[in-house]
């Protein structure tokens, strides 16, 4: 099983990003087994640095949330979670937002927001192909639709 929570937070930066990509939330982490949250963020949580990082469940409180789950055979959760545990440390990708209007690329390894990196993960796992969209546009709000693409369960 493959879980990935959206959320849309509180602040006006959630709310622009919401908005500038045309969707209701703001960012996704990977929900993980034990209800701990992997995910990259470009802000200091908990004492944990900015980038991917595994933070506790709950660690903000959200204006609105939706977890959607994919139901995949056990090699395939396995081979998403091995991929987004890799990414651990890596740094937040400063420089996305200036990316959706300039072009870069969002499938970067070195650093990442959080909808490059659980779409890279999908990809990585196979649940997704090698995605033709535009290099810059992988936003959570793209995200979630491709997940319901997939016949997501959404809770």
């Amino acid at each position: 099983m493959i879980r990935l929570q959206f959320v849309l937070g509180r602040g006006i930066c959630s709310a622009a990003i919401a908005w500038f990509s045309a969707g209701t939330f703001s960012h996704v982490d990977a929900v993980l087994p034990d209800g701990y949250l992997l995910g990259a963020r470009s802000d200091r949580i908990g004492g944990k640095a900015p980038g991917v990082q595994i933070r506790p469940p709950g660690y903000e409180k959200w204006k609105s949330r939706v977890v959607m789950t994919l139901a995949v055979d056990r090699d395939t959760e396995a081979a998403f979670l091995r991929f987004l545990n890799a990414q651990i440390d890596k740094p937040y990708d400063s420089t996305a937002i200036w990316g959706f209007a300039t072009g870069r690329d969002w499938r970067n390894p070195d650093e990442w927001f959080c909808s490059e990196l659980q779409t890279a993960a999908l990809e990585i796992c196979g649940v997704f192909p090698t995605l033709y969209t535009p290099q810059n546009k992988v936003t959570p709000a793209a995200l979630a639709m491709l997940m319901s693409d997939h016949k997501a369960v959404i809770s």
